[in-house]
């Protein structure tokens, strides 16, 4: 498998499953009507309009993330402006996160508002090639304009929720009677539609790591230094990281570690696929040699 090949499948399933959940919201929206309805997506949209626009300001607070210095860390930021220049993106600021969990994330709303941030334990017990890797996978989310991606499909999916809440509200007051609705119907939806446009929406987050993975492997010429980081990162069970649910899907790897039936819902896909799909795309070019951890 190719990396350009695997890339494009990724991008196709993305934008396949944003499309159902427009799908669904069409046909909850079909099926419920009324003009009421209405203004609840139009606050949807306002508010995700609101995420949109001040995202990095708002994920960076939430991470408790504080902003890097050039003087620390110089060999950090020689790699993020070797990366900008391979991703052929404007550098992004760095930030730093407080936490022996080795993690980072990527965020802004397009490559000209981009924000980088990486935890303490990332850059002392990660090898720097590794951090490399890393780092290239989160020029990956910023290259392929991911915020616009997860955007959409919050989106789409806070109006399906403002939907399920109109029928609670319906049910609870009495107000189910409208002309051509489907009582039945209507109840099975508010409760279906909800669990559905989550688990879409989260296909969505899986497919966008797997579309950074492959793009970070075309930045470096390997798959190899992203899945050992992968590997790394993932072996230390131990270090914990304190984060808001609502922004682990940002991370490289989920910092909330779900295990058995929570991985129904896991923001990330499994990290063995994500490695076996790393270590399956051709080397264009001989991987460099491995370099200390960095210091702070």
């Amino acid at each position: 498998m190719t990396i350009s090949t695997a890339a494009l499948g990724t991008r196709l399933r993305t934008w396949a499953l944003v499309a159902g959940l427009t799908g669904l919201l069409l046909a909850c929206g079909a099926l419920i009507g009324g003009s009421l309805l209405w203004i609840f997506v139009i606050a949807a949209v306002a508010m995700n309009g609101v995420g949109y626009f001040f995202s990095d300001r708002i994920a960076l607070s939430a991470a408790h993330a504080r902003p890097l210095e050039p003087g620390e860390a110089p060999e950090l930021h020689a790699m993020v402006r070797e990366l900008a220049s391979l991703a052929e993106v404007p550098v992004p600021t760095l930030h730093l996160i407080s936490g022996a969990q080795a993690n980072a994330f990527a965020t802004g709303r397009d490559p000209s508002h981009a924000a980088i941030a990486v935890t303490e334990g990332l850059l002392q017990t990660v090898p720097a090639e590794q951090v490399r890797a890393v780092l290239a996978h989160e020029f990956g989310h910023i290259r392929n304009h991911d915020i616009l991606v997860s955007s959409v499909a919050a989106m789409v999916a806070g109006a399906i929720s403002a939907i399920a809440w109109i029928l609670q509200l319906s049910f609870l007051f009495g107000s189910s009677d409208e002309e051509g609705e489907n009582p039945l119907a209507a109840f099975a939806l508010m409760l279906i539609a909800p669990i559905g446009a989550t688990l879409l929406q989260l296909a969505v987050s899986r497919q966008r790591e797997y579309l950074a993975d492959a793009t970070a492997a075309r930045m470096l010429g390997s798959g190899r230094p992203l899945a050992e980081a992968l590997h790394t990162i993932t072996a230390d069970e131990q270090s914990t990281l304190q984060v808001n649910p609502a922004t682990a899907p940002m991370y490289i790897v989920n910092p909330l570690r779900a295990q058995g039936l929570a991985g129904l819902f896991a923001t990330h896909p499994p990290v063995r696929e994500r490695i076996a799909r790393l270590l399956s795309y051709e080397a264009a070019r001989p991987a460099e040699p491995r370099r200390p951890a960095i210091a702070t």
